[in-house]
């Protein structure tokens, strides 16, 4: 899966709910939904789509389904936004640079 593939997952506000749930370890789909305003059955297309996106492992555990937030999808996903974060401080500098050559020729 790609970055791309991420930031189209987390484009939606429910699948965010998700993720932050997860935050604190891998839980099943009934604890995931507990308390959500979709249906259990919308939550786990939901898991379903981040899973697709290499956002969540699923390990079987019993007859249950365990999902957790899948390190190397984020990974991915922190690389491509730390490329972004990368260039803003380049132009930053730049900039900044461009500002003090135009205060000392001044």
């Amino acid at each position: 899966m790609t970055y791309q593939d991420a930031i189209t997952a987390l484009a939606d506000p429910t699948r965010r709910v998700i993720i932050d749930r997860l935050r604190g370890g891998a839980l099943p789909v009934g604890d995931i939904a507990h308390g959500m305003d979709v249906s259990r059955p919308a939550v786990s297309q939901h898991l379903r789509v981040l899973s697709d996106a290499g956002l969540l492992t699923v390990t079987p555990s019993g007859n249950r389904r365990l999902y957790a937030i899948a390190p190397e999808g984020v990974g991915q996903l922190r690389r491509y936004l730390d490329t972004l974060w990368d260039d803003a401080l380049a132009a930053f500098a730049q900039a900044a640079a461009e500002k003090a050559k135009d205060t000392a020729n001044e």
